[in-house]
């Protein structure tokens, strides 16, 4: 693949950033891509290394190998025909996903790997650019019918899968605009939202219809969750309508901290505060918005929820940000030896981490504390505990408590479930985790209520874009044999 001799001749570049005094004066994307050349160099380093790591360890299992060598071969059409095969939204994935590819990558043993998600993004890019990306319409309807219920990653590519299989999709979504937790959840310096508007109108030109602002049953109870519906149907009245039901919301139940103070105000979760300012930047005139502008704020969770928390508190002008983390720092470096190609635990920072932000590693929050005056009832502070591991276990450090300075805490520790309610209007049976019961194999995506699918979040918990994309193929899948040939 690529040049036999490329890993030898050619260093990785890295994909680069606008200075953080120019990024963060605005919410657009700020990173500055490779040249033509770079990237054919980048391509030009994928080994013939026999075994792939990079493909399995790819989520939708791209053909990683193949559309590297056509970059280095300058067939950029082709590749993008070799990419589509295998992921419908490489726009999504080659600006948010974290690349396990490049970490399985063979050449990520001396820590180079191919620059394989900067290359998948400029492919993509390059296909838009030059009108490669086109409706692919059925040329035979089947009269079958399918409501997909969720407008994120797997419901859209569960939705554009079945109408080029000649299926009458319908997809409902709660919000007033489609992409589910891309739209909303993920900040708009990460992935600006033209990118899902043209897929959509690709979408709808391909025979998928969208309902905005449709609520499925009462289903709104995630606290998290803003109230963006108008109408309501009922899950007797889908049914009645639809050959097939798709479950194919996000996870958006998100992990509580109750402990003393949790009910003074200025305490939200991070799904509270993230879609206020997207909405705002789509041009919204929000009534109320949670604002970290002049605020010490406190971003509890270590994980990418946290950091768009960072990113978009110093963009709105935070006096302080401090993000701290239940768990002990990761080591800098993993252990190539015993980890690769697997996905390495290892410290990750950020380019919001890189904008300004405190980071405290092994701190446990005791409680909140309000002010005095005016200010009682609203947070100002923290009290803190250090960590430690004593026999397996974590352990409060004695008199280790500290304080700190919080007038914003943004809960961002990760999400139990996906909403209860609407799992329970369908009278769907559940795992252990709270998520929707379906096989991968045997009946695959099929839950245990008749005609009724699930998959992405809503099937496997909070999850990577790339998973939500691959579920969402491989139920559509499932359910197309399951309307063709009566089972999957």
């Amino acid at each position: 693949m690529g040049k036999t001799t490329g890993f030898i001749e050619f260093e990785r570049i890295n994909i680069n950033y606008d200075a953080p005094e120019q990024r963060l004066k605005h919410y657009k994307e700020f990173t500055i891509q490779l040249n033509d050349k770079e990237l054919n160099q980048q391509a030009a380093r994928c080994m013939d290394c026999g075994i792939p790591f990079c493909n399995n360890a790819c989520p939708v299992n791209n053909i990683i190998p193949d559309w590297n060598d056509l970059v280095y071969n300058n067939a950029w059409e082709q590749a993008l025909t070799v990419l589509h095969s295998t992921n419908n939204f490489p726009e999504f994935t080659g600006r948010i996903c974290p690349a396990p590819c490049e970490a399985a990558c063979t050449l990520n043993i001396d820590n180079a790997p191919v620059g394989i998600k900067s290359i998948e993004q400029a492919i993509i890019d390059k296909g838009w650019e030059n009108g490669w990306v086109k409706p692919h319409i059925a040329i035979k309807k089947t009269g079958k019918t399918v409501a997909i219920i969720g407008s994120g990653p797997s419901g859209l590519a569960c939705a554009q899968q079945l109408a080029r299989a000649g299926h009458s999709v319908t997809v409902f979504e709660k919000n007033d605009r489609i992409g589910g937790l891309l739209r909303y959840g993920i900040p708009d310096f990460k992935m600006e939202k033209h990118l899902i508007d043209r897929r959509v109108t690709q979408l709808q030109a391909e025979g998928v219809s969208f309902k905005l602002s449709t609520l499925i049953a009462d289903c709104l109870t995630a606290p998290n969750v803003a109230d963006l519906t108008q109408y309501t149907l009922s899950p007797a009245q889908l049914q009645a309508e639809f050959d097939v039901i798709v479950l194919a919301g996000g996870a958006e139940q998100p992990r509580d901290l109750p402990v003393i103070g949790r009910e003074l105000a200025g305490i939200h979760f991070a799904m509270e505060f993230l879609p206020q300012q997207n909405r705002v930047n789509a041009g919204d005139d929000l009534a109320k918005q949670i604002k970290a502008t002049g605020k010490n704020v406190v971003v509890i969770g270590g994980g990418d929820t946290g950091s768009d928390c960072v990113g978009t508190s110093n963009r709105q002008g935070a006096a302080s940000v401090v993000q701290i983390e239940m768990m002990p720092q990761p080591p800098e470096q993993e252990n190539k030896g015993a980890i690769w190609p697997y996905w390495p635990y290892k410290l990750r920072t950020s380019s919001s981490h890189e904008e300004g932000c405190e980071r405290e590693f092994a701190i446990t929050t005791k409680r909140f504390e309000g002010g005095i005056g005016q200010d009682s009832g609203v947070v100002k502070a923290i009290i803190c505990a250090k960590l430690e591991w004593v026999n397996g276990t974590m352990q409060e450090v004695k008199d280790s408590e500290f304080t700190i300075p919080a007038d914003l805490v943004l809960f961002a520790m990760g999400f139990v479930s996906p909403t209860q309610a609407l799992l329970n209007a369908f009278n769907v049976a559940k795992d252990e985790r709270g998520n929707a019961k379906a096989s991968t194999e045997y009946q695959a995506y099929l839950t245990s209520t008749a005609n009724v699918f699930a998959c992405g979040d809503m099937r496997r918990g909070q999850s990577l874009v790339v998973w939500a994309i691959q579920e969402g193929r491989q139920c559509a899948k499932a359910i197309n044999d399951y309307l063709i040939h009566g089972h999957n």
